[in-house]
């Protein structure tokens, strides 16, 4: 297992924000976390790699707590992905090159260049190489921060709504990237999500949160309409169009 999380609880002005979380993350898998605005899936995220400090509990990474580490030890193995990404007067190369940073020595080496060349080669990204990022669109600025992710080579990526500024095409080819290259060295991604489909395509398994408890935590195919609805307080239809599971909302109550 890479990522082993027990009994977390996060405090945020007295008012209990996350209770009790528990779970585990495997090699090679992709877990999403879901549920309402506000329920607390981008706080459990930032406790994940230590961004926020949890009121109680504990959270293993490779073996390794946490809490234990410094902040160079916690970003040679997870990869975080924030929801908003801070923009500065870099090119985009060299915003990505910062990605290499919990790994470069006295300088930056043949490999480093490699990594970065290949990593904007993979997500058709080499048109954006030489453009500064506060020139950038949402969705450009988004690519770029997940490519930064990536070159860290991390144990885990940790993904705060990693499509969220995406067109269709470009979230369905940053998804894909993702999938294969957790496949292909066996690491781990945890991303918060508010797109059940794109959730039920992609994911492994699955965190419904819910008045900060988890309120399901289960694989593909034991995700129900009554799960969803209870999370959500919204009947809905699930069906396969072309081999794959889709959610469709129903009717709100009048």
């Amino acid at each position: 297992m890479i990522l082993n999380v027990r009994e977390l609880e996060f405090l945020y002005r007295n008012h209990d924000v996350l209770k009790k979380i528990a779970f585990e993350v495997n090699h090679g898998e992709i877990v999403a976390i879901l549920g309402p605005n506000g329920v607390g899936k981008t706080t459990l995220l930032k406790c994940l790699n230590r961004i926020l400090k949890p009121k109680h509990g504990q959270v293993f990474l490779d073996g390794s707590e946490i809490g234990k580490l410094n902040s160079l030890e916690i970003a040679q193995r997870a990869g975080y992905v924030p929801q908003r990404v801070e923009t500065g007067r870099l090119t985009a190369f060299d915003a990505v090159l910062l990605g290499r940073r919990p790994h470069i020595g006295w300088d930056i080496s043949e490999r480093d260049l490699m990594i970065v060349d290949a990593i904007f080669s993979r997500l058709s990204m080499n048109h954006l190489r030489l453009s500064y990022i506060d020139e950038m669109s949402g969705g450009e600025l988004q690519k770029i921060a997940i490519a930064r992710a990536l070159v860290q080579e991390p144990r885990i990526l940790l993904l705060d709504e990693p499509t969220s500024s995406l067109d269709l095409k470009n979230q369905v080819e940053i998804l894909s990237t993702i999938v294969g290259i957790v496949r292909e060295h066996g690491i781990a991604a945890v991303m918060t999500m508010h797109d059940l489909n794109q959730a039920l395509r992609y994911a492994d398994r699955f965190i419904f949160l819910k008045d900060g408890q988890i309120h399901f935590h289960g694989p593909y195919d034991a995700v129900t309409p009554e799960i969803i609805e209870d999370v959500y307080g919204l009947p809905v239809m699930m069906g396969m169009v072309g081999g794959v599971r889709c959610i469709v909302p129903g009717l709100q109550p009048s």
